[in-house]
């Protein structure tokens, strides 16, 4: 809980602060990547830091959780530090850094703000940013915890022993352990993050989602390659394909994950998990978003799971949907189970989607039956997320029955 002295100056000074908070955060990763370069090799996403993304990210985080203290102060943001903390482990983040990120953030914001960080504000900022970072350093360390892990200590070798080529630009790799041991246990729901030695002598890491049930002694993960989309103009909204440089780690792994080659990857991570319980469920996804869906269908099928399901799915065409079949099979395996699939393009339905609603254009979600007492789940990108939130809201679903998933840096208050 932020002090009583603290609170009025943050108060006062949240929307000057918040203002400033891009340039504050460009800022800040200039300082920190001059001091040390090998954290935008080997940590930071190279990607995210050129097209603004990971600046968005870092200046939401620190303005929600600002405005949570100010408006909810008896209350810890769980959902927000959450999906931070898990972020954070998958990448081996460990305490003494949120050491160099207060130094850097610091000197930036008083690069920025100049004479208006007085010592009073400082101070309040100050612990504004120690309460965030406790908070985090206290979930992460759980987190290793839970994983029987040392802090940081989460990487492994792995072998893939399958490869399969889902769609155009979709593959799925199988691994397992190089030691021969069956891979660890996880959540459905749950991601890991994959290191690629690429050929400037970076360590990029991405995450990708676990997309087969878990239980086995195999993992999969499903990977789509990102094209360079900049300079073309972005016409599928729904799917959120904003123009971007071409994925390093993807293309990378399209380009040369090999049967029996091996990859560094992390202990599974992710708070996008499916809890215990008979009440009635809804999985959305769009894209490549479809991947922990997967592993959640993969589960409850595996669980003779009777709790009703609302399975939707959007995509550009049946042709772009990878594991569709999958998907279906999985479905129709399901006693309670409706599947409702959205295509831009070639939206006929095959005899293959026979089991399922086909339909031209976005996700509808006003148009569906929906039970009452829904949990939701939601992976894909923001501009679909968004629509199916509101959607959902405005159908009286609570907004803490809606949980979801970003793939790359959660913008925070995009959602809202």
């Amino acid at each position: 809980m932020l002090s009583e002295q603290s609170a009025p100056v943050l108060r006062a000074t949240l929307p000057t602060v918040e203002t400033a908070l891009g340039e504050i955060a460009e800022v800040f990763y200039r300082r920190l990547f001059t001091a040390r370069p090998e954290l935008l090799l080997d940590l930071f996403n190279r990607g995210n830091q050129a097209n603004g993304e990971q600046q968005k990210a870092l200046a939401g985080a620190l303005a929600a959780f600002a405005g949570l203290l100010l408006d909810h102060p008896e209350a810890r943001p769980d959902a927000l530090l959450a999906r931070i903390a898990h972020k954070h482990t998958s990448l081996g983040i460990t305490s003494d850094q949120y050491k160099v990120v207060h130094q850097h953030l610091f000197d930036a914001m008083a690069e920025v703000l100049g004479a208006a960080l007085t010592p009073a504000v400082a101070a309040a900022w100050d612990e504004v940013y120690w309460l965030m970072a406790s908070a985090l350093i206290a979930i992460e360390a759980r987190l290793y915890r839970e994983a029987g892990t040392a802090e940081g200590q989460v990487w492994h070798r792995m072998v893939i022993t399958e490869r399969y080529q889902e769609t155009a630009d979709v593959i799925s790799l199988v691994l397992r352990p190089t030691e021969g041991r069956p891979a660890a246990p996880f959540r459905p729901g749950q991601y890991v993050s994959v290191q690629a030695e690429l050929a400037d002598g970076a360590r990029q890491i991405r995450q990708y989602s676990l997309s087969a049930a878990p239980g086995g002694p195999q993992w999969r993960i499903t990977v789509k390659r990102v094209p360079d989309t900049r300079g073309e103009e972005a016409a599928d909204t729904a799917l959120g394909a904003d123009p971007r440089p071409e994925g390093e780690v993807s293309s990378w792994l399209h380009r040369n994950a090999r049967v029996g080659d091996e990859l560094t990857v992390s202990s599974p991570c992710g708070d996008l998990v499916l809890p215990e319980g008979d009440g009635p469920l809804l999985l959305a996804s769009a894209g490549i978003g479809s991947t922990p869906m997967l592993a959640v269908l993969g589960h409850l099928v595996a669980t003779g799971s009777t709790r009703p399901l609302t399975v939707v799915h959007a995509d550009r065409s049946p042709a772009d949907h990878a594991l569709r079949e999958e998907q279906r099979l999985l479905v129709a395996a399901l006693p309670d189970a409706r599947l409702h699939l959205w295509y831009e393009e070639g939206h006929d339905a095959t005899p293959d989607d026979r089991t399922a609603h086909v339909a031209a254009g976005h996700a509808d979600i006003g148009a569906l039956e929906l039970p009452d007492g829904l949990t939701a789940y939601l992976c894909g990108p923001l501009p679909f997320l968004r629509a199916v939130r509101g959607a959902l809201l405005r159908r009286g679903v609570p907004a803490g029955a809606i949980h979801y998933e970003v793939f790359g840096p959660d913008l925070w208050r995009g959602l809202s």
